[in-house]
């Protein structure tokens, strides 16, 4: 699978809270098309965080797709994203869409690609995009070595990844699960 560019995702996990952030930029070649897209969603009665990086309408097609593998799952999110990932590299026409998605519950996080792959990392953080390897890395270090909440943790990681990748702005999106109506905190 080609490298994907244009996003940073971001999820952690910290004392009960498990938060996803997204940055807003979109770029098309080298030009910045938009400044706040929506790059994270929940699905599934609220209860599951997608964020997508790729081509939008791929990774909507796929979210479209998590979900229904979800609803007949009854919510198990993991059998739900190794059926998606099955059906996404052996089917001739999924398999061709460039996208990667990662996912959450209150118990997992996952990544999931259309070459097979499901992966649970051991961390209690993940992160995907053009940004985020540099968004993985300091939320690692902020997890380690600070006493910040998730969302703190998620908000400044993705600062820093804004400050490094080209393709990642400082518009940040940070939803939270389990948070009653208060389900999206934008800062």
């Amino acid at each position: 699978m080609n490298k994907i560019y244009s996003t940073t995702i971001l999820a952690v996990k910290k004392d009960g809270s498990s938060v996803m952030a997204g940055d807003g930029q979109v770029t098309f070649g080298e030009t910045i098309m938009k400044h706040r897209a929506a790059k994270v969603r929940f699905i599934y009665k609220n209860k599951v965080l997608v964020g997508i990086s790729g081509a939008a309408a791929d990774a909507f097609s796929l979210i479209e797709r998590l979900e229904g593998k979800l609803e007949s799952y009854r919510g198990n999110l993991v059998r739900a994203a190794v059926e998606l990932a099955k059906d996404w590299r052996t089917d001739r026409v999924l398999r061709r869409l460039e996208a990667l998605l990662l996912a959450m519950d209150a118990d997992h996080i996952l990544i999931i690609s259309g070459t097979g792959d499901v992966i649970e990392p051991d961390e209690s953080v993940a992160a995907i995009g053009s940004g985020g390897s540099y968004a993985l890395a300091a939320a690692r270090a902020l997890i380690a070595h600070s006493s910040l909440s998730a969302k703190q943790i998620a908000y400044e990681a993705m600062k820093i990844a804004a400050s490094i990748c080209i393709y990642t702005n400082d518009q940040i999106m940070i939803h939270e699960l389990n948070t009653g109506d208060k389900n999206e905190q934008k800062k």
